[in-house]
């Protein structure tokens, strides 16, 4: 069993401009099924042969698409989700940051209504190292098959802790970035609860970051309902109140937006909390090992 992508995946990609078509093309070659992709002006076409159309519900109605990854600029980024959502697309990946907040305010109230997931935005996607299946920008040669979650709003720190793991011998289940924006589609607290109930994951790693209370949320849920061993970083340590470092949801504004919070809430529920980054794989071999799981 795995979390979101799997071999069933079928992955249309939304926005086949450069950047786009460079990561269909590294998505491909790490054995990705993509079936479709699509261009308003390019309709008929073919891109590193996957067949373009200009519309999200023409390409599902021929192709079988089941996740979307949307690479369109930021002032369509919006409408794409919601084109993708009509057209019943069950995962959608959004990776463009930049989105207007309150365009995210009305796609986040058009999904309520329907049964659409989104990852994203301004997220790294979505990872299952053991089928080979890649949905987002994440540099699949650090990756390995295993048994070990990762969760993040970081996705340069998925790939340091992915690193990490990899270099400790120690494999992926699924990796998921949610993103760094104030209004993301899946939190981290639901992130964690898909892993916690994937029975192939034995541990979760879980990067937060300074702003909102999106890692307190997880912590009370790891408190009550998680057993497997959690190894849980929070980025941002170091940055002064009222100051956004890097995302545009890590920004101090409380008390439950500071580091130490955080990091105090976790701790409370039973995480093993490494204070650096650099530590991170050293600590999941830690808890493995004392968890009777290595």
């Amino acid at each position: 069993m795995t979390v979101l992508v799997d071999q069933n995946t079928r992955l249309l990609v939304q926005g086949i401009g450069t950047e786009g078509a460079n990561h269909m093309r590294r998505s491909i070659a790490y054995g990705t099924n993509v079936v479709a992709a699509i261009h308003p002006r390019r309709k008929g076409e073919q891109q590193d042969g996957v067949p373009i159309w200009t519309t999200v519900d023409a390409a599902v109605r021929e192709t079988g698409a089941n996740v979307s990854i949307i690479f369109v600029p930021a002032p369509g980024a919006a409408d794409a989700i919601l084109e993708a959502a009509a057209a019943g697309v069950p995962l959608i990946v959004c990776i463009t940051e930049g989105i207007p907040v309150m365009d995210m305010v009305k796609v986040k109230a058009a999904l309520l209504a329907g049964t659409s997931r989104l990852i994203g935005p301004n997220c790294p996607g979505v990872i299952t190292p053991s089928t080979k299946t890649r949905v987002g920008i994440m540099p699949g040669d650090v990756f390995l098959p295993g048994n070990v979650g990762v969760v993040s709003r970081s996705g340069t720190l998925v790939y340091e802790v992915v690193a990490q793991l990899t270099a400790e011998r120690i494999g992926q289940s699924t990796c998921i970035g949610v993103g760094g924006d104030p209004i993301i589609g899946t939190r981290q607290v639901e992130a964690v609860r898909m892993l916690n109930e994937d029975p192939d994951t034995k541990a979760i790693v879980m990067v937060g970051e300074i702003g909102g209370s999106a890692e307190q949320e997880a912590a009370a849920y790891i408190k009550r309902h998680v057993t497997k061993p959690v190894v849980a970083f929070i980025a941002g340590a170091t940055a002064p109140a009222g100051r956004r470092m890097g995302h545009a949801g890590a920004i101090i504004s409380g008390e439950d937006g500071t580091a130490a919070n955080k990091k105090a809430a976790l701790a409370a529920a039973g995480a093993y909390v490494s204070d650096s980054p650099a530590e991170i794989g050293s600590t999941m071999k830690r808890a493995l090992r004392e968890r009777g799981l290595a």
